[in-house]
């Protein structure tokens, strides 16, 4: 790649491409979980149908099972008996005559249509169809298989599982769920001025705060967080710290990589025969991002089962520069190691409500810290605000967003009421 720092379309295809290359290459290891512990894992494999959905057909209203031809002509019709949910289909339904239904109770054989309890004339013994009222076969009734037959694939496997892949798979009677392992990803955060949070941080001397958004990030993207001692700035700490996480899918390093007298990460990770893919970005805040591949390094090598290249971010220090760079470039590639085929960068269009600031640097796309309302009227886009901010250090501000508003790199600043994109943790 050229010295000129790519933009941020530039940087992201980048991404993308090693992304979708490191999919083709990897050996995910697989294990069985409680479907109770599913949530938030991937499906290592595809999930069937273990009968017929529904397993009978059932009625999705409560009322009063028939058939449709007969109750179309609004004649009273004997009422022969009722069925609830979790009863065994009766039948055969006798000729001129209904059967009282539950919703989601099986239907009387020969029976085709249900006439909802609203729409009928009900004289206790005998049922009629308002004659303000029509109905045709299969109404409010779901058949058998109609949602999917027995051995049919519901779910392919890279699926995310939410509440309701949980729903589908107890309904189709896993108890137990095959998921790919979480991919291991190293957080190193960098720094002399870092302490851990329950110090009382001295003249200078900031909490490390990096390091617990990061493990969250990186938790809710479907990967296995482990936050390694934060390293000082030099380069005996710095090599050990690498050393220690070649263990790793993936490696975030926090902090260090500006260019600074102490921003030492990237010549470290140079002696570690690092492969630079691109060493900064045109964007705001997030501007010294990294992105490569660490070569296995010959003391890790005997503890690991393959050599292969390892992806590194080095994230810069800043917190929102750091989240916003993991939202952008690392999530589609932790997407791929977790075998997600859903993940990556999540952006919506809404609507402004005031304009952008206008201190944006010219050339740069930014990413300003944002609260989106997203219940607006039914006729109107999410409405979005940016929310005042002091600076990517700024964890109050950050911590009072839900998302971020792309501000185009041709565009110095934005007006209210435009139609804008934002980014979504």
């Amino acid at each position: 790649m050229s010295s000129a720092l790519p933009n941020f379309e530039q940087a992201l295809a980048v991404v993308n491409a090693y992304a979708g290359d490191l999919a083709k290459s990897l050996r995910r290891e697989r294990e069985d979980v409680e479907l109770s512990h599913a949530l938030g894992r991937v499906l290592a494999q595809p999930l069937l149908a273990d009968q017929d959905q529904p397993p009978f057909a059932r009625s999705t209203r409560d009322g009063f099972a028939c058939r449709a031809e007969e109750a179309a002509r609004h004649k009273p019709l004997l009422l022969a008996g009722s069925t609830r949910a979790g009863e065994a289909a009766a039948g055969p339904l006798p000729r001129g005559a209904v059967w009282e239904i539950m919703t989601g109770a099986a239907m009387p054989i020969g029976a085709d249509a249900v006439m909802m309890l609203e729409h009928v004339e009900n004289r206790g013994d005998h049922i009629r169809l308002l004659p303000t009222r029509k109905i045709k076969a299969g109404e409010n009734v779901v058949v058998q298989g109609a949602q999917a037959k027995r051995g049919d694939v519901l779910l392919p496997a890279g699926s995310r599982i939410g509440a309701a892949q949980i729903a589908l798979a107890a309904a189709c009677g896993y108890a137990k769920i095959g998921v790919f392992k979480r991919p291991r990803v190293a957080i190193l955060t960098t720094g002399d001025e870092l302490v851990p949070i329950a110090s009382t941080p001295g003249p200078g001397q900031i909490r490390n705060s990096n390091a617990s958004m990061l493990a969250a990030l990186v938790s809710s993207h479907g990967g296995d967080p482990w936050v390694l001692p934060s390293a000082a700035d030099n380069e005996e700490s710095l090599s050990a710290a690498l050393l220690q996480a070649s263990d790793a899918d993936l490696l975030l390093i926090s902090g260090g990589v500006s260019a600074g007298k102490f921003d030492l990460v990237e010549p470290a990770l140079a002696r570690f025969g690092a492969d630079f893919h691109f060493t900064g970005v045109r964007i705001q805040p997030g501007k010294p991002l990294v992105f490569g591949e660490l070569h296995s390094h010959a003391k890790a090598v005997s503890r690991r089962k393959d050599r292969r290249k390892r992806p590194f971010y080095g994230l810069p220090g800043n917190p929102i520069s750091s989240a916003v760079t993991f939202l952008l470039f690392v999530a589609p590639v932790l997407a791929q190691l977790t075998g997600s085929v859903e993940g990556g960068s999540r952006f919506v269009l809404a609507q402004l409500r005031q304009d952008t600031d206008r201190k944006g640097k010219p050339g740069l796309t930014r990413f300003l810290p944002a609260h989106c309302d997203f219940s607006p009227a039914m006729s109107q886009l999410p409405q979005v605000a940016t929310v005042p901010w002091h600076g990517s250090g700024d964890l109050a501000a950050f911590a009072r967003s839900n998302c971020f508003v792309v501000v185009p790199e041709e565009a110095g600043f934005l007006e209210a009421g435009s139609t804008v994109r934002i980014l979504l943790p």
